[in-house]
Order: C-alpha cells, then sequence, then structure tokens
C-alpha cells in the first residue's frame, strides 16, 4: 500500500515509519521540518502542516491509507482547539484525495463525562476523523511504555528521585500498560486485516497493575528500593502536576494533562482486536527493561512478536 504518516517525528511515530516500510509498504512522511527529520532508506518526505490546511494537498496524492498519530498535548492549555481543528484539516484533506483507510491513535479509557480533558480530546479527534468518507480504524492504548514515552519518562524518574512520594488517591485506579513494540504490531497489523476497517479496538499489554504497582515495578528493574507511597485524598491533580514538574524534567504542561488521565481508570475490556491481529505481547517488566536499556547499557528485552493476521492467540 502506499501509506501515509502523520506524526512520523514522534516517539510512536519514528518506530511506526521503519516498521511500515519493513511490512513491504511504500511510505510517505509529512512533516513540519524536513531538515530536522532523517527518514528510513526509502522514505519519501512531505513538508506539510496540519494547522495550514494549504499545505496538505501533496501529502495525500496516491495515499491508500494514512496514520493518525498527531496530539497537541505540548502546546499549552489550548491543545484541545489545536487537536480539533488538525484533525478537521486532515479529515477534509484525505476525503478530497479518495484515501480508503485512517488509523488512529487514541486514548483508552470508558466514555462519559468525568474524562480528563486529555482523554475528552482524544474522544472529540476521533469523532472529528469519524465523519469522513474514509473507513477509520481506531486502536486506543492507555500508558505505552517505550524509551522516549513521556507518561514513562514521568514514572522513571519520579522512580529515581523520590524515594518518599506523597500522592493522589487514584494511584489505585488500574491501568493495562502496554510495550510501544506491540502498539507498532498492532498498528502495522491492522492494514492487512480488511474486518478492522470501520472499527474500534482497545489495546494492551498482559499486565493490568495499579500505579502505585507501576511505579514499584520500575523501581526493581532500575534496581533501586521500592518507593514509599502515601496516597492522600487532598492533593489535586493541578498541584501534582506542579510537584512532578519541578522534580522530573517533564513540563508541565505535558504533566498536567497526563496527570489528569490517571484518574481515570484505563483498562482494556474486550480485546477482539486480537481476533484479527494476533500479537505475543511483552510483559510489563519486560517492557521497562527494554525502555531502560540505553541508559543501562544492559542488554534490552526481545522484542513483542510481529503481527500476523489470523485466529486470535492468547494473551502471555
Amino acid at each position: 500500500m502506499h501509506v501515509l504518516v502523520t506524526g512520523a517525528t514522534g516517539f510512536v511515530g519514528g518506530r511506526l515509519v521503519p516498521a511500515l516500510t519493513g511490512a513491504g509498504h511504500d511510505v510517505r512522511a509529512l512533516v513540519r521540518d524536513p531538515s530536522a527529520y532523517d527518514p528510513p532508506p526509502g522514505v519519501e518526505v512531505v513538508q506539510g502542516d496540519l494547522l495550514e490546511p494549504g499545505t496538505l494537498a501533496p501529502a495525500f496524492e496516491g495515499i491508500d491509507a494514512a496514520y493518525y498519530l498527531v496530539h497537541s498535548m505540548r502546546a499549552g492549555d489550548d491543545f484541545e482547539e489545536r487537536d480539533r481543528k488538525a484533525a478537521s484539516n486532515f479529515a477534509a484533506v484525505a476525503d478530497d484525495a479518495g484515501v480508503e483507510r485512517v488509523v488512529y491513535l487514541g486514548g483508552l479509557g470508558e466514555d462519559g463525562d468525568d474524562l480528563s480533558p486529555h482523554l475528552r480530546s482524544r474522544r472529540e479527534v476521533e469523532t472529528v476523523l469519524a465523519d469522513a468518507d474514509y473507513e477509520l480504524t481506531t486502536l486506543r492504548a492507555a500508558v505505552i511504555v517505550g524509551d522516549g514515552s513521556a507518561s514513562f519518562r514521568m514514572v522513571r524518574q519520579l522512580v529515581r528521585r523520590l524515594p518518599v512520594m506523597v500522592t493522589p488517591r487514584w494511584v489505585r485506579n488500574e491501568c493495562q500498560p502496554i510495550a510501544v513494540d506491540d502498539v507498532i504490531a498492532y498498528l502495522v497489523g491492522v492494514l492487512d486485516a480488511p474486518a478492522t476497517a470501520g472499527e474500534t479496538y482497545g489495546i494492551g499489554g498482559p499486565d493490568v497493575l495499579t500505579y502505585r504497582e507501576m511505579l514499584a515495578r520500575t523501581a526493581e528493574a532500575m534496581g533501586r528500593r521500592r518507593p514509599l507511597i502515601l496516597s492522600v485524598p487532598v492533593l489535586t491533580p493541578k498541584l501534582s502536576s506542579y510537584w512532578i514538574g519541578l522534580v522530573t524534567d517533564v513540563p508541565t504542561a505535558v504533566a498536567r494533562p497526563l496527570v489528569l488521565g490517571l484518574r481515570n481508570p484505563v483498562v482494556v475490556t474486550d480485546d477482539a482486536i486480537r481476533d484479527h491481529v494476533d500479537v505475543d505481547l511483552t510483559s510489563f517488566d519486560d517492557a521497562v527493561r527494554k525502555a531502560l536499556a540505553p541508559e543501562t547499557g544492559t542488554a534490552a528485552a526481545a522484542p513483542g512478536g510481529s503481527p500476523t493476521t489470523g485466529e486470535r492467540g492468547g494473551r502471555t
């Protein structure tokens, strides 16, 4: 297929592009600054900005399928408006170009009025992208574990710098983290699974953990003593984000929507994606060890299996 990837320079997009070429697809990357992007061999690079619709048409010419991996969380308080505008521009140009399929990576969590602004924006983008003639496949993930993930960087630095943590009570909420390699496997795999067109799926790893457990197990992987975690009912998400901004290098503008998102349990309730794309899921501990490998100098854990279409496999 002729495939377009938006967000090609990001944490997920940077891994997806070579995975798609490895799967035999012709890949084009849409980037705002081509001089700052070193593409894998054979990848075509087109300059454009999703917030500037007049720059987009050349990127979509001759494209069969496109990935939407863009979000504006780092933009500050107006990230919801920027995400809405970028998704609307993408959908309009993709429709005009006759794109047949779009794949979107959104956020896992139950629909409802109490969604955090971050998850609410992800849902809104999903709605905007779905209002078009192409077939949209949405994959919803919780915390993605890998080197370069903002949420995992926050966890790693908290463990490194704080032997004692005073945290909101929702550190006891459950989460189903997933290794970035497994996310990539699902993203690539759905292109070869026609039945996934027009569908929405939750994707997660084999472990369901509380955020407290994620902190403790990350500490163990780092060779550190488990932090003493004291949860209190009065620590607000706003105060928590300021605190994280002080003790980590995660900007407060990024930390705040991440922290707000922790109040929502994020667990896969229907693993129907496994009926169509079979991935050998990576355990949380192995995913953490691999994410830590660049800084520890240790050998990385084996990545999750390559995607295959066909019968559903059991969880590992």
